[in-house]
């Protein structure tokens, strides 16, 4: 019992060496402080909860996998981040989701939500409209809006135009806003 309690003791790095060594009980803490982060992120990805667990769990073996990569430079956490990140466009590429394409409406106008509106919205309802939007477009969104990458950064993971990324970064952020302001009329 100490032993497990002395785990939960560990600094961030003292963590990464014992699963690079493959500790059991680190891999757990490691696990357990990351888990529900890295499922809510897959789950902005691919908007089916079964398959985010799925996803998580990938990437958590990947993570395992190529922990001695880590080269203790920056935030663990983003490094992390980022294998999950590529787990998920890996799992929506295999299926191709994001060559589906999605009719949009012509008419639909950009615009700002009534401060009031957004304001009125939770964290969580904002995340379930998001997981609303089209695969491409949700995909391009997170990247961009959440995960801070650029548009040429995001043309090169998804091997698609530069503008085709703005492109979607518009008409999903059109999307989000018709639907929020929507949401208050």
């Amino acid at each position: 019992m100490k032993e497990t309690a002395n785990t939960y003791n560990l600094t961030e790095s003292q963590l990464i060496d014992g699963c690079i060594r493959g500790d059991k009980r680190a891999q757990r803490r490691l696990y357990d402080l990351y888990a529900k982060r890295m499922a809510a992120l897959c789950m902005r990805y691919c908007g089916d909860y079964e398959v985010a667990l799925d996803l998580m769990h990938d990437g958590f073996i990947k993570l395992f996998t190529h922990l001695e990569s880590y080269s203790g430079q920056g935030f663990f956490e983003a490094w992390m981040r980022k294998i999950f990140v590529n787990t998920a466009l890996e799992y929506l590429r295999k299926n191709d989701a994001l060559k589906e394409s999605s009719e949009i409406e012509a008419d639909i106008q950009i615009m700002s939500p009534e401060p009031s509106a957004i304001d009125k919205l939770s964290a969580n309802e904002i995340m379930a409209l998001i997981e609303e939007l089209p695969t491409g477009f949700r995909t391009v969104f997170n990247l961009y809006a959440i995960e801070g990458y650029s548009h040429a950064e995001i043309a090169d993971i998804l091997q698609i135009n530069e503008s085709s990324s703005r492109s979607q970064f518009s008409r999903a952020r059109a999307i989000l806003q018709t639907r929020i302001t929507n949401l208050y009329k």
